[in-house]
């Protein structure tokens, strides 16, 4: 019994360094509202996601790009057009975030309607 115990305990703590993982990569105020906005539009302009995520800075999209770049979530394009157009896609990786993404939404959603009580 104490052995079932055990195994359960590591499981739990598995999860929860698990969690800690993907929030090490996900963490702060922008980088999920970054993400679903290149997410449910496929792919965005630099200045698309700055209209998109309401609040965030230049130099903040910047360096929060470069970072979800880093962690193989986000692929920078460079078109060859006049002026050079950036554009911001998901890797396939990044696509893995798709579910979590759609599950907020949801979740946020429905947080809305029990807070205004509708």
């Amino acid at each position: 019994m104490e052995e079932i115990i055990c195994s359960a305990n590591d499981k739990n703590k598995k999860q929860i360094m698990a969690v800690h993982d993907a929030m090490d990569v996900l963490n702060g105020k922008w980088k999920i509202s970054i993400i679903s906005s290149v997410c449910y539009y496929n792919q965005r302009r630099f200045s698309d996601i700055l209209n998109d995520v309401q609040g965030i800075s230049n130099k903040m999209l910047s360096k929060e790009l470069k970072e979800l770049e880093m962690n193989k979530l986000v692929k920078r394009n460079v078109l060859d057009t006049q002026p050079v157009t950036v554009m911001y896609q998901l890797t396939e990786y990044g696509k893995t975030l798709q579910t979590i993404i759609d599950t907020l939404a949801d979740w946020g959603t429905e947080h809305r309607k029990v807070i205004i009580g509708k």
